[in-house]
């Protein structure tokens, strides 16, 4: 899925433009980035964690994540 469909789909969701939920998708993705090139890791609620490795690899970890209510 291509980041345009998915910021058409966070649209009607959330009941905002298309250009709104791209600058939110846009913020997302520099967030987990930001959190992998600090060396932190990246939960992503419901589906698992992103992380780091010394080399710059990243792996994705699959599970339920941290719950963020």
């Amino acid at each position: 899925m291509r980041t345009r469909e998915i910021a058409r789909k966070m649209a009607r969701q959330a009941g905002v433009t298309e250009g709104e939920a791209a600058d939110r998708l846009a913020g997302v993705v520099r967030e987990i980035l930001g959190r992998l090139r600090s060396g932190r890791e990246a939960d992503l609620p419901g589906l698992g964690r992103l992380t780091a490795g010394p080399d710059g690899k990243v792996s994705f970890e699959k599970g339920e994540g941290r719950r963020h209510d």
